[in-house]
């Protein structure tokens, strides 16, 4: 416990400070000294005690949307960063998407439904894999890898791409549907949305993107050292969170009248293409993640598992 106390008290200013980048007026962090101490720096003496400096540790970390992803991986970064002098790089399968216009021309040779990006399938895996190849090199050479901006569904300018100049000891490799297994054939015919119940009814999309977790997702998520898994409660949980992501999204982006903010409709819909891995994930991935934060309804983390010692 002292060592977690010297820890807190190195990392408490970076990390409340990086807290409050993220905050708007209307929405504030809540116990966030419990959440560093509690929580994030135990799991960052886990992560140093895994991590060896020969080659990058992996960490994926997966969660539904609006569960915080970003807020955790970040803090994570800086507390192994700061108190463990840990070169840690921090991605979200987010950025690997495809561009807009390679998931115009899935959606036209595929299914429609594959224009809009989130699901397996509407990643560049073969990117990814080359990330994750190129990273465990002993040769590691420089890597320039894409950052995606979700305010206008395209990627940034290749300006703005992360600049990987050196071989990191840890990756945090983050994102909603990181670690989620494919399911049987004979569930897929159940719809469990109207989307689906309209827009696919051939079951094309959705076999489409299974097919995707069963070959090229699995291989890539098999090369993870481990993977935490942040928990909500139910899908109608994170629709609330994932609202309230876009009202920041909007406050903070108001001076920029070319990006697309959703409407709360946009976003329920948006989250239907989502709800079959989530509650998937819901079910199965709690058996097999390394680490479980469970989460409560204000958001906050409340217990940790440790399943994998």
């Amino acid at each position: 416990m002292q060592q977690f106390s010297l820890c807190f008290g190195k990392v408490k200013k970076d990390c409340l400070n990086f807290i409050k980048s993220q905050e708007t007026k209307a929405d504030k962090f809540k116990n966030k000294e419990r959440m560093i101490k509690s929580f994030l720096i135990p799991l960052c003496f886990w992560i140093s005690k895994k991590a060896e400096k020969k080659r990058p540790y992996f960490v994926g970390l997966a969660g539904g949307q609006g569960t915080g992803k970003t807020t955790i991986s970040s803090l994570i970064r800086i507390i192994l960063t700061k108190y463990f002098r840990l070169n840690v790089f921090r991605i979200s399968i987010d950025d690997f998407y495809k561009t807009r216009k390679e998931r115009i021309n899935l959606s036209k040779k595929v299914h429609p439904m594959l224009l809009t990006r989130g699901v397996p399938g509407t990643h560049d895996i073969n990117m990814m894999l080359n990330f994750f190849k190129k990273s465990k090199s002993k040769k590691f050479r420089r890597l320039k890898l894409p950052t995606f901006n979700k305010a206008i569904d395209d990627r940034f300018n290749k300006k703005k791409w992360y600049d990987l100049k050196k071989r990191p000891d840890v990756i945090i490799f983050e994102g909603w549907c990181v670690g989620a297994k494919s399911e049987k054939n004979n569930t897929l015919k159940k719809t469990i949305n109207s989307m689906e119940k309209a827009q696919d009814q051939k079951q094309v999309w959705r076999k489409y993107v299974n097919h995707q977790l069963k070959s090229k997702y699995k291989n890539l998520y098999s090369q993870l050292n481990c993977l935490i898994y942040l928990k909500a409660k139910n899908f109608s949980l994170l629709q609330k969170w994932r609202l309230k992501q876009e009202r920041k999204l909007w406050v903070k982006s108001k001076k920029n009248s070319n990006t697309k903010i959703m409407s709360k409709g946009d976003v329920l819909s948006f989250m239907q293409t989502y709800q079959r891995i989530t509650q998937n994930m819901f079910r199965y991935t709690p058996k097999y993640a390394s680490i479980i934060l469970n989460l409560n309804s204000n958001h906050q983390i409340k217990s940790t598992v440790y399943k994998n010692k």
